[in-house]
């Protein structure tokens, strides 16, 4: 008896990147605590990486995956800053939602 081995193709990665988004969408319309927010804001962008990835193998060009790593920079920077800002809100309430950061504006 052979074994049947299944190769992933380029629709298991744009479905895997779909379902992802649509987590990371619910989680950013549903949850009100920022860092669940930015978590899922995370998840999102990592999604439309695989979907780069995917697209950027089914076609042979680089391009894609060029673009993810500079999605993945901004990422970086966006968490430096963001998780910054956020954890000094946090430590200064202690029950902080989303609509609290509206005083940011002063």
């Amino acid at each position: 008896m052979t074994a049947v081995v299944l190769q992933p193709t380029t629709t298991w990665y744009l479905v895997l990147a779909s379902v992802l988004f649509v987590i990371g969408a619910t989680g950013v319309l549903v949850r009100r605590n920022p860092l669940v927010m930015f978590m899922c804001i995370e998840l999102m962008l990592n999604a439309v990486n695989v979907a780069f990835v995917a697209f950027a193998h089914r076609l042979g060009d680089p391009t894609g995956q060029s673009v993810v790593f500079f999605v993945l920079v901004v990422a970086a920077a966006e968490v430096t800053v963001g998780l910054g800002i956020i954890v000094a809100i946090m430590r200064r309430r202690t029950s902080t939602t989303a609509d609290d950061l509206a005083e940011l504006q002063g």
